[in-house]
């Protein structure tokens, strides 16, 4: 029989767990409040245990923390009501086992109680090592990603798990979906929080110009080099170093950068002294690097050595119910920078919003909420005040399906053996002149929207005549 402790300040509540799970199988103790769950902890440690989040006094968080001292293996499943971001990464940070909010699906959670309990092996409580050393963070993951949605969560359980580890951390997604907040997040939750968190990004700085800036140089290394510079490496060194938009480094500077992970030193240009760095290294990139394998554009081994975690992003058509809340947060941080006054969204803002398809994800709903602060005159945004994309692309959805069964049925049905080829590359020129018009003929951005390289782009762009 398995011992379940049960800790809510709700009796109700209390009661309704004792009799969902009072069974041959369970026996349930129960306690009120922080003090009340320690001492029965200690009295007679459970298998598992249930608490709430919400509690008078020391709240859930606090009494997860007491409890993964006294016995770190035992598992803890939080419930509550409210499950803010900051909440959910802080209980996954400090040994949860799950995080579930009410209501809850009753098959679902007690799924969860039966994979706790299939970790368990009863044995006498641990005393831990040393006292608690993980500092816990001020600020609140609400400052820095926005979201309720299942798939934000799931990222933030991940951000939760991976925060107190060294391992490298590979966030994946596409552009504009956050990932340098998701990178941000894991260093504040990690204990390198009162270290440097330093960012570069390899897409924006030449290549000849991105190898001097990771590792530095001594004076006199090149031209112009009139002084010794310390690069991101060395700068970030017991900190956090993000390398945004990796897929874009170059071979050679990828195996300089595989050197220091498997090694931890380095040399700066110009300099044949090794230098010992212990910087926790977190990558991302918008583009499918395993592709890029395969295209021998991207090292095999340093994909792995990267890829330790990985955390995908989900894009924003895929978290639609974040939208509004995103949607209010930019209305705050922009009306506070446009005179302060209170500026509200008009209901058929919200549902065009809802609407559309964010190929620019996060980032262009901020532009497009800081556009129409810019734009309104009053305190309330109507739907003309949105930028026009929105409009043609809730009225292009249909016409581009009708389109495709025409083209299917009336120009290439007969040429069987070679659809999906043709299909494929009509796809791939209309996604290039729509890359291309969206960036005024700009290549470099153009293929930056897409995820390829330059040299890709310039290629499709000569085999369909287009004009770059």
């Amino acid at each position: 029989m398995f011992k379940l402790l049960v800790i809510d300040d709700e009796q109700s509540v209390r009661y309704s767990f004792k009799k969902l799970l009072n069974t041959k199988e369970y026996s349930i103790s129960e306690a009120s409040n922080a003090e009340e769950a320690i001492i029965a902890f200690r009295k007679e440690p459970p298998h598992l245990v249930i608490l709430d989040i919400e509690m008078p006094g020391r709240d859930g968080i606090q009494v997860l923390k007491e409890l993964k001292q006294i016995s770190p293996k035992t598992p803890v499943i939080i419930i509550t009501a409210y499950g803010s971001g900051d909440r959910v990464i802080k209980a996954m940070k400090y040994g949860a086992y799950e995080y579930i909010e009410k209501p809850f699906d009753i098959p679902h959670f007690m799924k969860v109680i039966e994979e706790a309990l299939s970790t368990v092996t009863l044995s006498i409580p641990e005393e831990p090592d040393s006292p608690e050393k993980k500092k816990q963070i001020a600020a609140k993951i609400g400052d820095i990603i926005v979201g309720e949605s299942t798939a934000i969560k799931e990222v933030f359980k991940l951000i939760g798990k991976v925060a107190t580890s060294d391992a490298s951390i590979l966030i994946t997604g596409e552009s504009g979906t956050g990932k340098e907040l998701v990178a941000r997040a894991i260093h504040k939750y990690s204990n390198r929080a009162d270290k440097p968190f330093i960012a570069i990004n390899c897409a924006a700085i030449p290549e000849a110009l991105l190898e001097s800036e990771l590792f530095g140089y001594e004076k006199g290394t090149f031209t112009g080099a009139d002084r010794q510079k310390t690069g991101k490496f060395e700068e970030a060194n017991q900190g956090t170093l993000f390398l945004d938009e990796i897929g874009d480094m170059s071979l050679s500077l990828q195996a300089k950068v595989l050197r220091v992970l498997q090694e931890g030193t380095f040399e700066r240009l110009g300099s044949s002294k090794i230098i010992r760095v212990n910087a926790r290294l977190v990558a991302a990139t918008n583009r499918n690097l395993e592709n890029d394998i395969i295209s021998k554009l991207f090292r095999e081994d340093l994909y792995y050595r990267l890829k330790v975690v990985t955390i995908s992003l989900p894009p924003l058509r895929m978290r639609r119910e974040d939208i509004p809340l995103l949607a209010k947060h930019f209305l705050l941080k922009y009306s506070k920078e446009n005179g302060g006054n209170a500026i509200t969204l008009h209901p058929d803002s919200i549902k065009r919003l809802c609407d559309y398809t964010w190929p620019g994800n996060i980032r262009e709903l901020e532009n497009v909420i800081k556009r129409a602060i810019i734009l309104t005159k009053g305190s309330v945004i109507g739907p003309e005040l949105l930028f026009e994309e929105t409009e043609l692309s809730a009225a292009s959805n249909k016409p581009d399906s009708i389109r495709l069964n025409t083209y299917l049925n009336q120009e290439i049905i007969s040429k069987e053996g070679e659809i999906f080829k043709l299909a494929s590359e009509e796809f791939e020129k209309d996604l290039l002149k729509w890359a291309l018009a969206k960036t005024g003929g700009n290549q470099l951005k153009a293929a930056k929207i897409l995820g390829i390289s330059r040299v890709m782009l310039h290629e499709r762009i000569e085999k369909y005549g287009l004009k770059g």
